[in-house]
């Protein structure tokens, strides 16, 4: 495999890589990698995120932007919007899509990807879901703990209803849109990344180092 270079470390086993994909990459994707890298700072972990139809090159939106410094979350003035490649999807270990079309790409891109590609609010649903059976268990790191718990959110799938309204899983594109579509935006992206970062962080915490 080539590595895309996305990743600062993309040697197996390393940091558990999360890539998070939207069209433009310059609102929603760039908004929840910033968000979600600083709830889970000081843990092994490697964020980023591309477009399915990328403005290259183009800075975070504004908006965006304002939205991470009313939340305290510091971020990348120079990050660029980047497209989505399959050497990306490969060495990710799991995809947030901002919206099912996002999805959809990903699988069509890289079929393999599909197992681990979900919507950022459905992964959120089921996280949640699964906090409820979390257990310490044994792992060889802290990066496993997380993969595992990756794993049995995605065991989840499938086994459980899914939102009577599908778009439930989608977050909307503020792209260019009024200051009251980001916060709509902002109002389904926040409590997502919450409630991924709180099932990641729970798993880290009750790794239990596996006996040598």
């Amino acid at each position: 495999m080539t590595s895309s270079g996305l990743f600062e470390d993309s040697v197996p086993g390393g940091p558990l890589r999360v890539l998070f994909v939207c069209t433009g990459n310059v609102s929603r994707s760039p908004l929840a990698e910033v968000l979600l890298r600083y709830s889970l700072s000081g843990l092994p972990v490697a964020i980023a995120s591309a477009g399915t139809a990328a403005l290259v090159h183009e800075s975070m939106a504004s908006e965006s932007q304002q939205i991470a410094r009313d939340l305290g979350v510091p971020f990348i003035s120079d990050r660029r919007g980047q497209q989505l490649t399959s050497s990306m999807l490969e060495e990710a270990d799991l995809v947030l899509a901002l919206a099912r079309a996002h999805r959809r790409t990903v699988a069509e891109l890289h079929p393999r990807a599909a197992r681990k590609a979900f919507t950022l609010r459905e992964f959120a649903r089921l996280a949640e879901i699964r906090e409820s059976l979390s257990v310490s268990r044994p792992a060889a790191d802290l990066s496993t703990a997380m993969r595992e718990a990756v794993a049995e959110v995605s065991a989840l799938r499938g086994t459980l209803p899914p939102p009577i309204d599908p778009a439930d899983d989608d977050v909307i594109d503020p792209y260019q849109q009024s200051k009251e579509v980001y916060r709509a935006a902002r109002a389904q992206i926040v409590p997502a990344v919450a409630a991924t970062a709180a099932a990641l962080r729970r798993a880290a915490s009750l790794y239990v180092a596996a006996p040598q």
